[in-house]
This record gives structure tokens, sequence and C-alpha cells, in this order.
């Protein structure tokens, strides 16, 4: 107060009071419209939420947003819904004293069928025939207009073998299987886990968005290969080298493994940040998948240590439920000054 220095870049005028500036009425100035002062600024209540402008385009970064394999597999999962209905209608008719043997195994009061996979410990092998089966509608379902390719993801500049490209290379869209061995020998070889498949799809999908780029079949070994790469590192404590991978694909190089790994990096401007909301979804988004495509996970009948096991867990998560409301309370009785902790366990 008084003093003359100020930390703002430009001080405010100062305005010479008149003698007579006491006397002089009040006289309110009339409201200018938006036209008038030129400003175009929208109030607060037109404006869009920020947070929520780039939600559809980034659902690896965002839980609510939905994921871009599931929403690329919805036309062909209604065609092959519908074949599905007419050819099982056709089977009945055409066999109504002879009906074939259950698809599908439901639960009854006697039994109850669960399957082996959850989202913290995922099934292996159907959760990489699940990721392989995403992909596989990526590359079938991207734009027909084409997007920039870049040439670290060209299989034509960056061979992953000796043997000669064909010419058509980026012609024909690769199978589900061919892509589902392509990722199980990367994962059989280095020895990953199925939470590394999830965490690998996020990373695909991200690229995708944050490089604007599609993945077709000119590109799409070498953008799983570096999604995996760096997929590996990140959630498993240890984690493969660079060279490890040049031991299971023999020919390429660990100076194009590097340059892989930070040209990928870069892409994704070092965001490599999974939230569990975000795992969780592309988890069960998978098995959505999977279900729309007739690719159930193994069901197997609830034995007697199952039950007993899950009736443990579900006893000991209700305690910790009870502890984690008593330690909410905001006073205690100097009676009794002990003070109720509670911990996080994972039960695997």
């Amino acid at each position: 107060m008084g003093n003359t220095t100020s930390c703002c870049v430009s001080s405010s005028p100062k305005h010479r009071r008149s003698n007579h500036s006491r006397l002089e009425p009040y006289r309110p100035e009339p409201e200018l419209s938006r036209e008038d002062t030129g400003c175009n600024l929208q109030h607060i209540s037109d404006r869009e939420n920020i947070d929520d402008l780039p939600m559809e385009y980034n659902p690896s970064d965002h839980p609510r947003a939905s994921t871009i394999f599931l929403s690329k597999s919805q036309t062909d999962v209604r065609e092959k819904r519908k074949s599905l209905y007419i050819n099982h209608f056709t089977h009945i008719s055409e066999n109504k004293h002879h009906p074939g043997p259950l698809r599908r195994k439901y639960s009854s009061c006697s039994t109850i069928f669960l399957d082996d996979s959850t989202v913290s410990q995922p099934n292996l092998k159907y959760t990489i025939k699940c990721v392989a089966l995403a992909i596989y509608y990526h590359i079938k379902n991207r734009d027909i207009d084409g997007r920039m390719l870049l040439d670290i993801f060209d299989e034509k500049l960056h061979p992953l073998s000796k043997s000669e490209v064909p010419a058509d290379y980026d012609k024909y869209d690769p199978e589900q299987k061919q892509i589902y061995r392509f990722v199980r020998t990367l994962f059989s070889a280095a020895q990953l886990t199925a939470e590394c498949a999830i965490v690998t799809l996020v990373y695909l999908e991200r690229l995708l968005t944050y490089a604007e780029i599609d993945i077709c079949p000119a590109n799409w070994k070498r953008i799983v290969l570096g999604a995996i790469l760096l997929a590996s590192k990140v959630w498993d404590d240890q984690a493969v080298w660079n060279v490890d991978y040049c031991q299971i694909l023999k020919d390429i190089t660990v100076e194009d493994m590097n340059e892989l790994e930070r040209q990928f990096l870069e892409l994704l401007q070092f965001n490599i940040n999974v939230p569990s909301s975000v795992y969780a979804k592309y988890y069960f988004d998978l098995r959505s998948l999977a279900e729309a495509n007739n690719l159930s996970f193994p069901l197997e009948p609830l034995s007697r240590d199952k039950a007993q096991k899950l009736e443990a867990i579900a006893r000991l998560c209700d305690k910790y439920k009870d502890v984690r409301k008593l330690a909410k309370k905001r006073s205690v009785s100097a009676d009794n000054l002990m003070v109720v902790r509670w911990c996080p366990a994972i039960i695997s």
C-alpha cells in the first residue's frame, strides 16, 4: 500500500481528480453489446466442457470414452449375429428329431460354470486371441481414404525378415489367425503376461489417436511390435531387453529396435501411464468383443475348493469394509484411544 513499485508489467495510469468531482452526480454508462465492444467471448454457460472434448478421441486416456476397436467391430458383429440367427433356425427346422449338442454351457441350481479369467489375472491364451481380434477389426475397418504412413512402421522400408517383401504387401488384410500367431510367438518367447497384452492394445490405440495414423497391412507388424516392446518394459518388473527381441526375430537389428522404441515414445508424447480404470475398461470391452464373436472363455464347474476360496475372499472384503467405516469417525473417546488402521490388500 502506498509503494510505487509494482510486480505487474504495466501499471495503471494515474487519473487527476477534479476539484469539483465530489459535486458531480453519478451518471451510469449505457450498456454496450458484444458487437459494440468487439468482444465475441462466449458466456460460460455456452462453452463446452474442455475436459469432455477429447474424451471420444482419447479412449486410452479417459475411462468413460468407448474403445475404438469395439466401435469398429459393431458392423461386423451385427452381420454375424444375423447369419447365426438364420443358421440356428435353419438347423432346428432341419434337425427337429436330432438336435445337435449345445455349444454353450449354462449354470443351473446344482452346477455353476465360471471361467478362470479375472481383471487382475486374465487368461493368457484367450486374452491374446481377443487382442488379435481387436487388431484385426482395426485393420479391416480402417479409413478408406487412408492416413499418413510413417516410415518407421513401413515393413517395406524396415523388414522384419530377410525374405523379400511382396510387391502387394499393402493390398491384402491379414487374417485374424495370422495376427494371433505373430502376437503369440512374441509373448511365448518373451514369457509375457496377459496384462501386458491389454496394455499393448492401450498403447496401440493411443498411438493411432495421437499420431493420427491408421494401422494397415503395410505397418501392422511393426506397430504391434513397438506396442509390445513398450508394454513389456512398463508393465513387467523384469523387462525384456531389445537385444532379446533380436533373438526372437532373427533378422532385425538392435539399432532398428532402438529407433522403433524411440519414435514410438515420441509419437505417444511420452505418455505411458495407464490408469487402472482405463485398464479395466479395455479388459471388459475385450470380453464383450469375445462374446459378440462367439469367442467364449473356457468355462469350468465351480468346485468346492474354489467356492470356499471365493467365500473367504468375500468375508475378508466385508471385514475391511466395516473397518473402513469405523476409521471414518471424526472423534474417538478418551477411554479408547486405539486408532483403527485400514490398509488395502491384493488377493490373487
